[in-house]
């Protein structure tokens, strides 16, 4: 009998060792994209989470990206979302709250959840939710990633200036800083894309290819060359070859090798050994 109850509890310490870990990633583009190449223009293969979920098949994640969506709106429809209980969460926002001008507020709106006016003050809000969820999961926040001139593939006239110039008079850096921040009150893990990913202005593309001024002819520069560069939508060619592809395939949103390095470092704090 003692024989047949160790074993019993064996088999169900390894089964419980064994279970599928669900992960829902909650995020803007750079999340959904994911499971869109075809909107990329099919020039990624594979984001950063099937990355990670073909290294470890126990992992299920759950695609809640977002495109254009900011921390601040995503708070505002937070019961709308159909967010499930999970092992596991991921905040990967930022970008675009920089963009739109959305405040950042301070940590004293996060520690008095003062509402989705300001970026402190949504994460607490997100971070309710997931802990109304599952008070066990864990919880990693993700920092966005530094940014070159913007230019969307399949609509030219949906473009933006990189993380080298402020926004309304607040930089990604401070986005970035105040996510720590969060991290740090909170005690939750951060990836630092921003600060430690080693994706840069210089390395976001090969070169934004550009019409000349003072000849008109194309011509590809790099950063920071082609900061102050005028760039038509309505007349000139898409300034981002395949060719000019490096961490990124449009200045913002990463290419195979940027979703490459998400992944090695989310990885790292994801799944424990």
């Amino acid at each position: 009998m003692a024989r047949i109850s160790i074993l019993v509890l064996t088999l169900l310490v390894c089964a419980s060792f064994n279970r599928p870990v669900k992960w829902v990633a909650l995020g803007d583009s750079i999340t959904y994209l994911n499971d869109h190449a075809d909107e990329t223009g099919n020039r990624i293969t594979k984001g950063y989470m099937t990355i990670i979920s073909g290294r470890h098949p126990d992992i299920q994640f759950v695609n809640k990206g977002f495109n254009g969506w900011t921390s601040c709106g995503i708070a505002n429809k937070i019961e709308t979302l159909g967010l499930e209980p999970a092992d596991v969460y991921t905040v990967f926002l930022g970008t675009n709250d920089w963009w739109q001008g959305k405040p950042i507020g301070e940590i004293s709106d996060y520690k008095n959840n003062t509402g989705d006016g300001t970026i402190n003050g949504s994460f607490r809000i997100i971070v309710n939710k997931f802990r109304s969820l599952n008070r066990k999961a864990r919880i990693i926040l993700i920092t966005p990633l530094q940014r070159g001139d913007f230019v969307y593939i399949n609509d030219m006239k949906n473009n933006a200036y990189g993380s080298y110039r402020d926004k309304n008079g607040q930089t990604l850096k401070q986005v970035a800083q105040a996510i720590e921040d969060i991290g740090a009150y909170e005690k939750l893990p951060v990836i630092d894309l921003y600060n430690d990913s080693g994706i840069t202005l210089d390395n976001m593309v090969a070169f934004k290819r550009l019409k000349d001024p003072a000849t008109a002819e194309l011509r590809d520069y790099k950063y920071p060359d082609y900061v102050g560069v005028p760039f038509n939508p309505e007349a000139d060619t898409y300034p981002y070859p395949p060719e000019a592809i490096d961490m990124t395939y449009d200045g913002l949103h990463p290419s195979d090798k940027g979703y490459q390095i998400i992944a090695d470092m989310l990885e790292k704090v994801l799944v424990r050994r």
